[in-house]
C-alpha cells in the first residue's frame, strides 16, 4: 500500500444516505479471481441512469468522494474498496461509515473522512454549486479544510490508523516490522515442528 499524506483535489457530490456495499458494487461483479476491474463496477447498476451524479462531465476526474450519512453499510466485501480505489478515488467523505467498510478502507489505503452532519451537508451543497471546488484532507494533521467556502474541520483517526496511512503499512507491512525477530523465532525453531509457510 501506498502513504497517504495528503489528499487534494476536486469531489463527487453523492447525496444519498444508507449507501450498502451492493450498491457501491452489485455482487455480479463478484466473480473475477483477479482483483483488478472493479472500476468498471463502481455503481454500475446506477450509472444507467443518465441523471446519476457520476456521469455527470461536471464530475470528471475527482478523486474524492463526498457522501450521505452510512456509507458503506452491509456486506463486508472489500471490493467496494478496490472499486472506489479503482476508479480514481482517495477519499471518502460521510458523516457515518459502516464499520467494516471503514476497516477495509483503512486497511487499503482509501481514506474514510468521518464529519459532522453539518459539515457534510455544507461540503454536498458547496461541491453542487462549484464542481471546481478545492478539497484537502491532510492525514497528518487530521485535518479537513475547503479554503475557497472557509472550511477548516479536524477529523477523527487514531493513531495506529494514521501510521498506516503515512507509512504506507498494510497487514503484511505491519507484520514486517517485526521481520528481524520473526527470523530469529524461526532459527531456533525445533526441526521436529512444521516448517513455517512463506
Amino acid at each position: 500500500m501506498e502513504a497517504v499524506r495528503i489528499v487534494q483535489g476536486r469531489a463527487v457530490p453523492l447525496d444519498r444516505s444508507d449507501v450498502d456495499t451492493d450498491q457501491i458494487i452489485p455482487s455480479d461483479w463478484l466473480k473475477q479471481v483477479e482483483r483488478t476491474g472493479f472500476e468498471k463496477g463502481l455503481f454500475s447498476e446506477w450509472r444507467d441512469d443518465p441523471a446519476f451524479v457520476m456521469n455527470d462531465e461536471r464530475f470528471a476526474g475527482a478523486n474524492l468522494i463526498i457522501a450521505g450519512p452510512n456509507f458503506g453499510v452491509g456486506s463486508s466485501r472489500e471490493h467496494a474498496v478496490w472499486a472506489i480505489q479503482q476508479s480514481g478515488f482517495q477519499a471518502v467523505i460521510s458523516p457515518r461509515f459502516g464499520d467494516i467498510f471503514r476497516n477495509n478502507s483503512t486497511k487499503n489505503g482509501l481514506v474514510p473522512v468521518v464529519v459532522s452532519p453539518e459539515v457534510g451537508r455544507q461540503l454536498l451543497d458547496a461541491v453542487e454549486a462549484d464542481p471546481s471546488l478545492e478539497i484537502i484532507v491532510d492525514v497528518e494533521k487530521r485535518l479537513l479544510e475547503a479554503p475557497a467556502i472557509g472550511l477548516s474541520e479536524p477529523f477523527p483517526l487514531d493513531d495506529a490508523t494514521q501510521e498506516r496511512f503515512l507509512q504506507g503499512l498494510d497487514d503484511i507491512g505491519l507484520s514486517l516490522r517485526h521481520e528481524t525477530s520473526i527470523d530469529a523465532f524461526e532459527s531456533r525453531r525445533p526441526g521436529w515442528m512444521p516448517a513455517a509457510r512463506v
